[in-house]
């Protein structure tokens, strides 16, 4: 079984007098550990889509199941505790808060999930190590230079160990080197930790590094070519496989068992 299925998802809304349809019976499946980019033309739908896999949005007809769940059929408050839980994601604009420190920037989501103090500094501690700045825990967001910025945002986005990481244009904002480093770093998320990645961007030489490309043309998604990369990876690490909890030796901080068990499933939450 996928981690994500999407089934006939379609989505409208009114502009004027006119009915938009960026999404119509669209049909998706993402496996565990795969890196998926999307693609498509200005306004075609593309962050709609994100959006409504990550449950900030929601569609009009159709079905997302993941990882068991489907979100679709959550209440507001359920579909809330359930993307604490497995949803991370990466802005084109990093969204951190500027009196916040690196650290806390990362740290934010976990104030969400009931981990201890101890759990939430090994966690920020693994994720600061994971995108290569630990000598900028102390360091606010007008310090950082704008990659550095993004990196922070990635760390915000991997620190719960999260299902499935959602990407919006994550180089938009950045220049061409830049762009290469977050890219590299993506893809070694992915190959090294299996973290899912589902990516939405402009630049077709960012699409060429995911191990999928799909284009999302008149509604409907197409699946593109790759003959550069390679098939997803199998994690060194063992991730989790159930979503009761992870089991990950040598990183237990990202992947260690969940504290509130009853939390972890959207179907499990009150609301």
């Amino acid at each position: 079984m996928a981690l994500v299925e999407i089934n006939n998802l379609t989505k409208q809304y009114t502009k004027g007098d006119q009915t938009i349809t960026p999404l119509e019976d669209a049909d998706l499946q993402v496996q565990e550990h795969e890196f998926v980019s999307l693609m498509g033309a200005s306004g075609s739908g593309k962050s709609t889509l994100l959006n409504m896999v990550a449950g900030i949005d929601r569609p009009l007809s159709g079905s997302i199941v993941i990882d068991g769940t489907d979100i679709t059929q959550l209440s507001r408050s359920r579909l809330a505790n359930w993307r604490a839980r497995n949803v991370g994601y990466i802005f084109q604009t990093h969204n951190l808060i500027p009196v916040l420190t690196a650290y806390e920037n990362i740290e934010l989501p976990l104030l969400l999930l009931p981990f201890s103090t101890a759990e939430r500094r090994k966690r920020v501690e693994v994720a600061l190590r994971a995108i290569n700045l630990m000598d900028r825990a102390d360091h606010y967001p007008r310090q950082l230079s704008g990659g550095q910025e993004q990196r922070i945002g990635i760390g915000r986005a991997i620190v719960t160990d999260p299902r499935i990481v959602v990407a919006d244009e994550p180089t938009g904002d950045l220049d061409a080197d830049t762009s290469t480093q977050i890219l590299n770093l993506l893809q070694q998320l992915n190959q090294e930790l299996g973290t899912t990645l589902l990516m939405v961007t402009h630049d077709s030489d960012a699409a060429a590094i995911a191990s999928r490309q799909l284009y999302l043309d008149h509604g409907k998604l197409i699946e593109q070519t790759n003959t550069t990369t390679t098939p997803p990876p199998t994690p060194t690490r063992r991730r989790r496989s159930s979503r009761r909890g992870r089991s990950t030796p040598g990183n237990a901080s990202l992947t260690s068992q969940r504290r509130n068990p009853q939390a972890n499933d959207g179907r499990r939450c009150s609301g």
